[in-house]
């Protein structure tokens, strides 16, 4: 089967070039992209690289090493985007795949595994003649495989909003159906390095946009709320402020920024040890009141504080993107009604996890700081 060409292919990555993109807030970027990887000091790429406007990569064209992937398993990468855009699936659908894919095969296009590996199953996705995929040659073939993952993809109800590995497993039915969330945070790279920062875009290819009014990215993000970003990270009159304060009024809906695993809810203490979270606070009494904390993907922590009430999640549950947690108030450590938001790597609860949020979240495709 010959590859098809993507009908509007303009981004060609080179492993030095200078790329100028028109970003979302309407200002140009000059990004020195000096041999991408995966590796920590290129991590967050994604905002400077717009949000899919320019178009999809031809699979064919001079394409980036992203470690620990060679060239050829990010042609294959390619192709499953173009595949994807072709059929005119909105971003989310690449990411999915292209994670999928990784995890399956590690983008090689498997040839017959013997007893090692279920006897007959080939391709990106290991797709299994014997069940039904289509013949040896056809699943071999990066294009077919692709098509018949999408297409069946497709059948899964609300996949769109599923989290990852859920949409992922309802297509493959493996044997670990956990495995694909940890290919979540480079597959969003990969997308986005081929196809013009797709995976920050929300909506259909017809429609896509930043996703920067509550919708949730084809990487996976979104905002807690809409609301403005009052005190900030680390600023010169609060050095230990570990996150962003989100002002709104009392009650409005809190939401998770991405799909993940609760693993703190709590009535935090303040500092006389007095757990009394149900009534508003003021400035000195000190803790985070009701608070939760979530695991995402790649031992990303986020942290909401100062909730009204218990929040509605409980620990160790699974929760998506996009769902409500808990709703805005003003208790612990608080001046007034707002939500204060920390982001932390690695998983490390301390300030030494602790990253800016506006800018963590802005590189996800879910810039913080929508007016209410």
């Amino acid at each position: 089967m010959t590859l098809r060409r993507p009908r509007k292919a303009v981004l060609m990555v080179a492993l030095v070039v200078t790329l100028v993109v028109l970003c979302c807030g309407g200002s140009l970027t000059v990004v020195l992209l000096n041999g991408l990887t995966n590796d920590d000091s290129d991590r967050f790429l994604n905002a400077s690289l717009g949000c899919g406007r320019g178009g999809v990569v031809d699979p064919d064209s001079k394409l980036p090493r992203i470690r620990p992937y060679g060239p050829d398993q990010i042609r294959n990468a390619a192709i499953i985007i173009d595949v994807g855009a072709d059929l005119k699936l909105p971003p989310r659908a690449w990411v999915i795949a292209v994670a999928t894919a990784m995890q399956e095969s590690r983008l090689v296009n498997l040839g017959h595994l013997g007893t090692r590996n279920d006897h007959d199953s080939l391709g990106l996705f290991q797709q299994r003649p014997s069940t039904g995929w289509g013949t040896p040659a056809q699943v071999r073939d990066p294009v077919y495989a692709s098509t018949k993952f999408y297409n069946k993809l497709q059948t899964v109800e609300g996949w769109d909003t599923l989290p990852l590995t859920r949409a992922a497993q309802a297509v493959q039915i493996s044997a670990y159906p956990d495995a694909y969330a940890k290919h979540e945070p480079l597959a969003t790279q990969i997308v986005n390095l081929l196809a013009d920062g797709a995976a920050n875009a929300a909506g259909n290819l017809a429609t896509m946009e930043c996703a920067t009014a509550g919708q949730i990215a084809a990487s996976g993000w979104t905002i807690p709320l809409r609301a403005p970003v009052g005190s900030a990270f680390r600023s010169a009159s609060r050095p230990n402020h570990q996150g962003v304060d989100l002002s709104v009024e009392k009650y409005r809906p809190i939401v998770a920024v991405a799909s993940g695993r609760v693993s703190l809810v709590k009535c935090d203490e303040d500092f006389r040890g007095a757990k009394t979270c149900n009534v508003d606070g003021y400035p000195g009494k000190g803790g985070c009141g009701w608070m939760v904390e979530i695991i995402h993907a790649d031992n990303v922590m986020t942290r909401y504080c100062h909730l009204v009430q218990r929040p509605f999640v409980r620990e160790n549950q699974q929760v998506a993107a996009g769902e409500t947690i808990g709703r805005v108030g003003s208790s612990g450590n608080s001046s007034g009604p707002h939500l204060h938001f920390e982001v932390h790597i690695n998983n490390d609860r301390t300030s030494n996890g602790a990253v800016d949020p506006v800018t963590f979240m802005r590189e996800h495709g879910a810039a913080l700081g929508n007016e209410g």
